[in-house]
């Protein structure tokens, strides 16, 4: 099957602020004609789910606005940080929400978050070989972060907090999953942590 190559015929602007932006887009349609379409621009994420010696992933509960509720999800952040390599913003966050540090990182998924109106990617890293940072070095939490819960949790059992309805974080959802199936495969799928980021 020969696939339609769409195209973007004329772009407006709607709005722009510091984390993303919002445009009309008049696009080709495979049936014929034009449409328009609302597109979200904004910086991309990455993410980390980190295990520790005996199988336990850590999570972090913080709020979210847009829904009105805290959440729970991975260590997680935007790359809002110029030409900073994703590994290392993924590091970051691990250290500035869960106050970790790991000495192995390995890519464990690539996901697009909401494809149907933005182009936002999230990589998310399993990170593993864990220490704590030094009380001396932690991170300030402010703002929604200043009130974030941290738990240990069995992998299985966060599956099975998926399954309950109680992780609804789409990127704590496949970070999750991948990581339960990354293990049950022994790690023999995990991709090197430097692999090419998604076009």
């Amino acid at each position: 099957m020969t696939r339609f190559e769409h195209s973007t015929l004329k772009r407006e602007l709607r709005y722009e602020g510091p984390v993303f932006s919002v445009h009309t887009d008049e696009i080709t349609m495979s049936g014929g004609g034009t449409a328009h379409r609302d597109v979200v621009l904004n910086k991309n994420a990455v993410g980390v789910a980190a295990l520790d010696e005996v199988g336990r992933i850590v999570l972090i509960k913080q709020y979210r606005h847009p829904v009105g509720r805290h959440l729970w999800e991975l260590p997680a952040g935007l790359l809002d940080v110029a030409g900073e390599d994703p590994q290392v913003a993924a590091a970051r966050e691990l250290g500035e929400e869960a106050d970790l540090r790991a000495a192995r990182w390995d890519l464990l998924v690539d996901l697009h978050t909401s494809p149907g109106f933005s182009a936002e990617t999230i990589r998310i890293y399993l990170a593993r070989d864990l220490s704590p940072v030094p009380d001396a070095e932690r991170h300030t939490r402010e703002e929604e972060e200043a009130d974030i819960e941290i738990a240990w949790v069995e992998l299985d059992e966060a599956v099975a907090m998926i399954l309950r309805g109680e992780i609804t974080n789409a990127a704590a959802v496949g970070g999750i999953f991948a990581a339960a199936r990354a293990r049950d495969d022994g790690w023999a799928t995990l991709r090197p942590a430097e692999t090419p980021t998604l076009g």
